[in-house]
């Protein structure tokens, strides 16, 4: 949110020309300064705070039986809008996305994904949030904490595959977060199904997502669960448990709102749990996901058999921890499994990642540099296997 700091300037007022021309200092927003730069109007009937964040990366690459070679590119680059209009109840969140990665390929008939979140929120009281428009689902912690918030350069291969990502409909959110005692958060959705700008067919299905977070030692210092790694140091140790379900009835993409168009539609259940702990610069994560279709997970082409595509269908598990040092330097170590479904296992590989990453925070994550060793091995159903490895370091800065 905004905040609520005012800045004021005066200055000495020049000789008065002919006609009314007196700039008023009545009729000037006031400005506020913290997380972005924020603008009041004089009758606080509306609040407009700008942010953006950018990543700029250069990656090595050693892929088996591939190219190897060097990757540099722009990965994010994001402009944020947010506020509120008439009331501080009634609020907005608008965030757009510029980098080729964000945006993807631009292909005849469908449509350009600069839009990433477009909501608006009303907020009655510090208990509830009503949400309607287009915005993050409540699913896997990894997801819904920014990609600008992550100690490593990139997300799981996990959340990569069975993440919920972002959806269009209506969200209820209630809060119930106390410092010092046990806490919890009930969130729901309503929504398509289909995943971010999605205008070009007509939909006949609908996704349902349930999710409950617990706190058993009381809520995290400054919202710290929308962060990775213990970088404010808690004094206190904090855990969240939280679990989430989905049911995505005739889901059109391969990995509900993700991924290429299927030949058919398939029903879609995700479960995805989560672990985090914080103490003392110690940070220690975990988390479980999975996604199931009651029929056949593969799809194939009406006019060519031969031409198929499936629903990813699977699990897998991410283990993290982390340390962070006074000196705000951080070392952090990652695990992951995925095994894929029984329908799709000719198809493509189960896969094993190891990362390790060393981040210096300057301005805890909205600048910071981070380094990081990924190594992943891919073992298919004939019995063969590939290792494919990258190095890479990535600048983090925003406002």
């Amino acid at each position: 949110m905004l905040l609520t700091c005012i800045s004021a300037f005066s200055q000495e007022t020049p000789k008065k020309p002919k006609g009314d021309n007196d700039l008023k200092l009545s009729t000037l927003p006031y400005y506020s300064f913290g997380k972005g730069i924020g603008m009041t109007s004089p009758d606080s009937l509306y609040q407009l705070n700008i942010r953006f964040r950018m990543q700029n990366r250069v990656s090595y690459m050693d892929n088996e039986d591939g190219i190897s070679g060097y990757d540099a590119q722009i990965k994010r680059l994001r402009l944020r809008l947010d506020g509120y209009v008439g009331s501080p109840k009634i609020l907005y969140a608008i965030q757009l996305s510029f980098a080729p990665g964000d945006v993807g390929e631009i292909v005849e008939g469908e449509n350009l994904n600069v839009i990433r979140d477009a909501v608006l929120i009303y907020r009655p009281n510090k208990n509830w949030n009503f949400s309607f428009g287009q915005t993050k689902l409540p699913g896997n912690r990894q997801r819904v904490n920014s990609s600008g918030a992550l100690q490593l350069t990139d997300r799981t291969i996990n959340n990569a595959k069975f993440t919920l990502d972002r959806d269009f409909g209506f969200q209820i959110h209630n809060i119930h977060e106390h410092e010092n005692k046990f806490s919890y958060n009930l969130k729901g959705a309503i929504s398509t199904g289909e995943g971010r700008n999605v205008t070009n067919k007509v939909d006949q299905g609908v996704a349902f997502t349930g999710k409950v977070e617990l706190f058993p030692f009381g809520s995290f210092s400054k919202d710290g669960t929308t962060f990775e790694g213990d970088i404010l140091r808690e004094k206190k140790p904090k855990l969240l448990l939280s679990g989430a379900y989905q049911h995505n009835k005739n889901a059109q993409r391969t990995q509900g709102q993700l991924g290429n168009d299927l030949y058919e539609k398939r029903t879609m259940n995700s479960i995805l749990l989560d672990m985090m702990f914080k103490y003392n610069g110690w940070a220690a994560m975990s988390s479980y996901m999975s996604r199931s279709t009651p029929e056949n997970a593969i799809t194939y082409n009406p006019k060519d058999l031969t031409q198929k595509r499936y629903a990813f269908v699977g699990h897998g598990f991410d283990y993290q921890l982390s340390y962070c040092f006074p000196t705000n330097y951080e070392i952090i170590g990652r695990y992951s499994t995925q095994k894929v479904g029984d329908d799709i296992k000719r198809l493509t590989p189960n896969t094993k990642e190891v990362s390790l990453g060393v981040t210096k925070y300057f301005w805890q994550h909205t600048f910071k540099l981070q380094g990081e060793i990924n190594y992943d091995t891919l073992k298919y159903y004939d019995g063969t296997s590939k290792n494919n490895w990258y190095v890479r370091f990535q600048v983090e800065i925003g406002i």
